[in-house]
């Protein structure tokens, strides 16, 4: 879809991702807008807070687009509050946290003016919203071992190491994962399973594991479920190099399918994580919001509409 309205930009943004280097460039991302021609409202990211008082009482008809600055946390964030209230602006990627899934499948470059000049382009395609038990969420919802990984990696570490912090702290909870039982109901069936670990997917990838669901689709109106059966813990270490590369969906330890509305069961309390932040509780509800975004791609490279 290609846009060309003017107007004003509400530009939300994290202050403290990627070391701050939104909030050492705002000004030239303000001049980068007003040299287009739009005039910025910045709302700074406070927990929800300020971009929920600002979506309330916005007038959509003022405005081009949503640009939003920061990780796929301050992003779900956003999406979030947008459903809450009905708004339906086009929204852009400014990405700097430390795996960007969801800027990655949009071909978003972590380059500040490269990023900009998509943000400020007019080329938008379309991407389905996740849900799970009421809440948003843009890119996965993970529950078992080892989905609290990203919450439990040190901030300095992962700004110095990037990707590579996801996948040192993971190596070092091996040790300590046991497997939990659930249950899932699809329309179709009910599959129990002892796992260790499962993340339902709207992209594909998560924690920088970049080929986590290699089929998925943010537009099929489908989430990916990747679960890790039970194995003996020796077949852990080689599965990982797997998804790594991409290569484990067909592994026998694995359960992949898609679907569009399932539930999740277990006997235990199992902790979850929704895009990069604490997740809801169990039992679990997916659902989907079909192509609920427009987000803004390169004019240029983008080749999948």
């Amino acid at each position: 879809m290609t846009r060309t309205a003017k107007g004003k930009i509400l530009l939300y943004y994290n202050a403290y991702s990627g070391s701050g280097v939104f909030k050492n460039n705002l000004d030239h991302i303000i001049e980068r807008c007003q040299e287009k021609g739009y005039i910025v409202i910045p709302v700074r990211a406070a927990n929800g807070v300020m971009i929920d008082r600002a979506l309330a009482n916005i007038d959509q008809h003022e405005y081009s687009r949503i640009i939003v600055a920061g990780g796929d946390g301050t992003i779900s964030i956003c999406v979030n509050t947008m459903v809450k209230h009905g708004i339906h602006l086009p929204l852009a990627i400014l990405p700097a946290g430390t795996a960007n899934d969801f800027a990655f499948y949009f071909e978003i470059p972590s380059d500040l003016d490269l990023a900009l000049d998509i943000a400020l382009g007019n080329k938008t395609t379309k991407a389905d919203v996740g849900v799970v038990n009421e809440k948003c969420f843009i890119n996965v919802c993970a529950l078992g071992a080892m989905v609290d990984v990203s919450q439990k990696t040190d901030p300095a570490m992962k700004n110095a190491l990037g990707t590579l912090a996801y996948y040192l702290k993971a190596a070092t909870e091996i040790p300590q994962i046991h497997s939990i039982p659930i249950k899932i109901t699809t329309k179709e069936e009910t599959i129990e399973e002892e796992i260790y670990f499962m993340t339902v997917l709207n992209g594909e990838s998560a924690g920088g594991f970049r080929k986590l669901s290699p089929n998925a689709s943010m537009k099929d109106g489908k989430l990916d479920v990747v679960a890790f059966r039970k194995m003996p813990i020796v077949e852990f270490g080689p599965l990982l190099f797997e998804v790594i590369n991409g290569r484990h969906p067909e592994n026998k330890n694995v359960l992949y399918f898609q679907s569009d509305e399932f539930t999740i069961e277990s006997e235990e309390d199992i902790a979850t994580d929704t895009d990069g932040e604490a997740g809801v509780r169990l039992p679990l509800h997916f659902s989907l919001i079909d192509e609920r975004l427009d987000i803004f791609v390169s004019e240029e490279t983008w080749k999948y509409d």
